[in-house]
């Protein structure tokens, strides 16, 4: 992600994370802090996640907090990546956002409260939400069980 070191970042460690934004600007490259400390966004169809479909985890790329779940992902047709429902409850922050003449909902990371993105309530069955996600406060990683079994049928494969 950057070639300094995020002390706080940690895909295990619910605590939460207080810093100030001369300490965020410290550890964070420029278009991750930009984002998720300014509240910027990232331009639509930008996102290397947008026609993305591995399986597995998404996380807050600022504090490592596992945010959602691959099978939750959808193609919304918005230009950033969008998700039906995060990991859970405390996974994220919701409160109301009124600039640019618009009624929003932002979203942010529970954990450390940068800024994810919006929800808005046209998404698909079962929640009716669809969480657009800026793609560059992501990091995913891959389910492990899925890497196994596609090692696995290498191997096959190679003794056929």
């Amino acid at each position: 992600m950057s070639d300094k070191k995020n002390p706080v970042y940690s895909n295990t460690d619910s605590s939460k994370v207080v810093l100030s934004d001369d300490e965020w600007q410290k550890i964070l490259p420029k278009d991750v802090y930009h984002i998720a400390r300014e509240k910027g966004t990232e331009r639509p169809w930008s996102s290397k996640f947008e026609n993305f479909s591995e399986i597995g985890t998404y996380y807050c790329a600022v504090c490592g907090n596992p945010l959602f779940k691959s099978d939750t992902k959808f193609e919304s047709g918005c230009g950033w990546p969008s998700f039906y429902q995060p990991i859970s409850k405390g996974s994220i922050i919701y409160t109301p956002d009124n600039t640019h003449g618009m009624q929003r909902t932002e979203v942010t990371c529970g954990r450390c409260k940068s800024h994810l993105g919006h929800v808005f309530d046209d998404g698909p069955p079962p929640t009716g939400l669809r969480y657009c996600i800026n793609g560059v406060v992501l990091d995913f990683e891959k389910a492990k069980e899925a890497e196994k079994k596609y090692e696995q049928g290498t191997k096959n494969k190679d003794h056929e």
